[in-house]
Formats: structure tokens, sequence, C-alpha cells
């Protein structure tokens, strides 16, 4: 029987989890979808901005084309009300009544209008919508693979909850910009170059005069709308540290609880949502002000221009229903003028989303995970040649590291915490690069091979097991691709695993809970034994795996490793000596250092 898990979690990113489980059982993709985003995105702030816009809109070009043709439409049934409104006052004025058979053509013909316009913007509603959801979707798919495809030292320098913030706020902030208020700008502009010429068709001195003031406008927009970009800056900042001090709390939950600090940290939490609420009241009264004070000068404008009209209608150089006319293509200009400067608010908004997108996008990745000659099977002879290794801001965590470990061999390696030991199995997963040196396995410098041929081949069991929500088979399962019933038992059965598996209330099918809270430690660490011999490695990690049991589950768990480990070659990271009871050889490593190398074999006759 097949495993559903590959379907049920085709994506799953923890920056805890993914620096042992997942980089070991997978291997890292660079999107080409992000290298070609990247690469349309400058650093300069606005040709930047609007590339990165075109290159998120471009795969639904031919449906954002159409709405814009509709909001086109639609600018245009805009520009024709005035116009039958000064023919309206026309035969008014001169008929006197409404009798007139032009009169119910011309009210036919504005209902006719207003019903054209209802009916396009439900169009432009549905099929912005619809794009909005594929937006979304689509960046974040793609930023989430380009997260992935980083290497572990991006994480390590970074809070959680700044990476989770890009995909849960950032990525609705960009697509709905690009969706709706981007595109959204098409119409305005329609509306306010119609308006223009009609009103200089009707009365060029008055349509000059009413130009004059679109600077005014704009200086408006620039004086309200400064503080509006910084504002948005930290507005995002405050918001990733929200997500950062609930994603943290929620995961030190027992911690809280056990020293009784729930007042204090959800004081801490209402403190942060009261912040970001009043940036966000304070960044909506800037953004709520700037189009009403545009519309209002706008307004005055109009004003203006009737006290001017008076004069022209007085000379007989402007009929009655010229005037109509021009003064509602005028109050038609208001709108689209308040509606850019809420534009450019936006725009100040999304600018800070999109450079934290931008941030994220341009940070180098690892090499894709098939670059590079594919190693072929090995037997696990490792060989670390003076590797040297800096973590940024900290001392060096290993120095020149000579050391060789023979194939099928189990070597333990201990020393003080910080002695560098970890970092070893890091290197040789290539989950970090080394400063200095070289590691082989079996003559071939791992930096040469792709990483999915290398990774594919080496199994780790973690100190901090960290399981997936769903059932023990798909836990275990998780370790190869599609493996069957049979294999998923033997595996189990080989780290000891299958017994208490079988009592438990579904068996295989039994439901685990958030990183398996509803097994022991001693069943998480047998079931991520079971995942990492699901792989059949060749080469084996197990990093402080006993950490979790109690005298006599270590034994029973040494037991079964000790017949699971025959023909691997296994790196034994330990500080209990009762593990070291299935080593070979014990390597000591002080101050990232080999100090020491002990054989446990007694030798040869």
């Amino acid at each position: 029987m097949k495993t559903a898990v590959s379907a049920r979690y085709p994506r799953i990113f923890d920056a805890h989890f993914s620096s042992w489980l997942y980089l070991s059982s997978t291997a890292y993709m660079v999107s080409p979808y992000a290298v070609k985003f990247r690469s349309r995105c400058g650093n300069s702030p606005a040709p930047g901005i609007i590339r990165c816009l075109l290159a998120l809109a471009a795969p639904y070009r031919v449906v954002l084309a159409f709405s814009g043709l509709l909001m086109a439409l639609e600018s245009a049934a805009a520009l024709a009300v005035p116009w039958l409104g000064g023919r309206l006052a026309d035969f008014l004025l001169h008929a006197g009544t409404l009798s007139s058979g032009v009169v119910p053509v011309v009210l036919g013909g504005l209902l006719w209008l207003f019903g054209l316009q209802a009916l396009l913007k439900f169009g432009n509603a549905y099929l912005l919508g619809g794009v909005a959801e594929k937006i979304v979707a689509d960046l974040k798919i793609r930023v989430y693979d380009h997260l992935q495809a980083l290497p572990l030292s991006y994480f390590h320098q970074r809070r959680l909850g700044d990476t989770l913030a890009l995909l849960t706020h950032d990525v609705y902030v960009v697509s709905g910009y690009v969706s709706g208020t981007g595109l959204a700008v098409v119409p305005l502009l329609l509306t306010v170059a119609g308006a223009v010429f009609f009103m200089f068709r009707l009365q060029p001195a008055l349509a000059l005069f009413a130009m004059v003031l679109i600077p005014l406008f704009y200086l408006m927009i620039k004086i309200v709308g400064r503080g509006i970009r910084p504002l948005a800056q930290r507005l995002q900042e405050e918001y990733a540290t929200s997500v950062a001090i609930t994603e943290e709390n929620l995961g030190m939950l027992p911690a809280i609880k056990a020293f009784t600090r729930e007042p204090y940290e959800s004081l801490r939490h209402r403190r942060q949502v009261d912040l970001i609420l009043r940036l966000s009241t304070q960044q909506l009264r800037i953004q709520a002000a700037l189009g009403p004070a545009v519309q209002f000068i706008a307004a005055a404008g109009i004003v203006l221009v009737l006290w001017l009209a008076s004069g022209e209608i007085a000379g007989g150089k402007m009929t009655p229903a010229d005037l109509v006319s021009f003064l509602l293509y005028a109050q038609l200009l208001t709108r689209p003028v308040a509606g850019l400067a809420d534009v450019y608010g936006q725009t100040q908004t999304v600018r800070a989303s999109l450079s934290r997108l931008l941030r994220a996008l341009d940070e180098p990745s690892e090499p894709p995970a098939h670059v590079g000659e594919a190693m072929p099977p090995v037997k696990g002879e490792i060989r670390f040649e003076d590797v040297s290794f800096d973590y940024p801001g900290r001392r060096p965590a290993l120095r020149q590291v000579s050391l060789q470990i023979a194939a099928g061999e189990t070597v333990g390696i201990i020393g003080p915490n910080g002695a560098g030991k970890s970092t070893l199995a890091h290197l040789l997963m290539r989950l970090h690069q080394p400063s200095a040196g070289r590691i082989l396995i079996d003559g071939i410098d791992i930096d040469t091979v792709s990483l999915q041929s290398l990774r594919s081949q080496i199994g780790v069991v973690p100190q901090h097991v960290l399981l997936f929500n769903t059932t023990v088979r798909d836990n275990i399962a998780y370790g190869r691709p599609e493996p069957s019933q049979e294999d998923i038992e033997a595996a189990a059965r080989a780290a000891r695993a299958h017994d208490f598996i079988l009592q438990l209330p579904q068996g295989y099918d039994t439901l685990i809970g958030d990183r398996g809270v509803r097994l022991s430690g001693g069943q998480q660490q047998r079931v991520a034994l079971a995942r990492a011999l699901l792989k059949n490695p060749p080469i084996l990690i197990l990093d402080e795996a006993t950490a979790m049991f109690d005298p006599q589950g270590e034994g029973e768990f040494l037991e079964a490793a000790r017949e699971a480990l025959q023909g691997r070659t296994v790196l034994l990271i330990t500080h209990r000596p009762a593990s070291l009871a299935v080593a070979d050889r014990i390597v000591r490593i002080e101050d990232g250092r080999v100090v020491g190398i002990e054989s446990l074999q007694p030798p040869a006759a």
C-alpha cells in the first residue's frame, strides 16, 4: 500500500525542522520563477517596482488586459453621462417640459449607461477577484520555493516570524495591489484624459485654468503622503514581530505554563497588537485624509470655474447646456484625481512589502538539487581533510579537522557542548560550506556532486525529533517517496518500533499530534530511526539519538540499533557513555579540534 504523505504535505516549512529531517530527506530546488522574478526587479525604487509588478502580472496578462478593456468601456460610459446631461438640460431649457419626445430617449440613454456601468463593474470585480487569488497562491508558492532553496545560515540570522510574515502578509499586500489598485490606474487615467479633452472642446480657457490646479493636487499628494512609506515599512516590521511572538509563545507554551508567565506573555502580545493598531490607525488616517483633501481642492476649483463661467454665459461665449456638461466633466474629473491620490498612498504601502520580498529573493540560494555530477552508490568511507568552519559573528566552530572513517565503521563523536560535533554532520550533508578544507566520501569531493545524490545517501536521527501531525505511517514513510506498507513495517521492526505501534489505538493509522506530542520521547526516537532506516542509507547520523531515553529504554534502543547499523557508516554524536557501546572508535572534539581518538575494538589477532 502506498502512502499519501507526499500529496498531503507537498511543502512544509519549519526552520528548526528543516535543519535536520527535511534537508536530509529531500533536496532544495531553486525556483525558476523566483530567478526570473528577481532578474526583472532591480534595486532602483520606481523602475524596479514597476518591473516587479509587471513580472507578477505577466502570467495573467490576458485576463488583466480584458479587465483593462472593461475598465476602459466603463470610463467611456462615465464620460458619456455629462454629454447626455448637457443635452437633457438643453432640451429642458428650450422645451420647458419633459413631454418632448427627445427627452425620454435621453433619459433612457442615461439609464442604459448606468446599467452598463454596473454590469462592467461586476465583470471587473469577478475577473480581478479570481486573478487576485491566483496571484496570492502563485506568489506564496514561489516565495516559499525560494526560501526553501536558501542555506540554513539565512534562517539562523533571522526570526522565524519575519519569514512567516512574508508568506502571510506581504504576498497579500503585493498581489492585492497588482490585481486591484495597480490596474485601477487605467480607468482613472482614461477618465482624466477624457474629461480634460471634452472640457477643452467646450471651453478651452476654462479647461486650461482647471489644468493649472493639477500641480496643486500633486503637491498636496506629496505633502500628505510623505509619511506613508516609512510608516508602512515600520508597520510591516511590527507585524513580523507580532507573528514571531505568537509563533514562539505557542511553541514555548509548556515552559510558559510551568513558570506561570501567562500574564506577562499575554501583556507582551497585547502591547505588540496595540502598537500595530496605533500604526495602522495612523496610516489609515493619512490615507483617509489624502483623497478627500485632494477632492476638496478639486471641488473648490470647480466652484471657482463656475464663478468664471457665469461671465462666459453673460457674454454669450457659452450656452447653459455647455456649462452643465462642462461642470459635470469637471465634477467627474475630481473623482479620478482623488482616486490617484489614494493610489499614491497605497503604492507607498506596497513598496514596503515588495522591498521585503525582494530582499528575501535577492538572497543567494543553494545550488539546485541536481547541479553537479550524480554521486554513485557509496560504500561510506568518509574523510575530512583540514576542514575549518566559522559561523557568522562567532568564534570558529571547527579548526583544521582531519578525520578518516572507514566504510561500515561506527564512530562515536564526543565532546562538550559547542565543541563542533554537530557541525561535522552539517558539513557532511552540505547544510553549510567549509571555510577551508574539503570532505570526501569514497574519495569523491562532496562539493562536486549534486545535493540530491549526496543527501539521498545520508540518513539522520536528530536529538530533537519533530514529527508531522499525521499518522505514524506517514511519518515513517517521509523517509522515502511512496514506499509500500511492507517497507514501512520492515523499517519499524528494524527500529524496534513495530510492537508499540501495533498497541496504539489505530496502529499505523494513529494520529500522533503536533511534533509527535502523543508519543513518548523514546517512541518518537524509534519512529525517527525507522524513518531514517527506510531510506536504507549507507551513511547514518545519530545526533544525541538516545537523549530522550531512560537507561532501560536506551538499552533497548541500542540493541535495536546494533542490528540496524550493521553494514552502515555511522556518526554517533553523543554525551552518554552507554551509547558508545555500539561504537568501534571514539573521536573526542574540543574547541573545534580533534584532541583524541580511541579504539574500542580489540586488536586483530
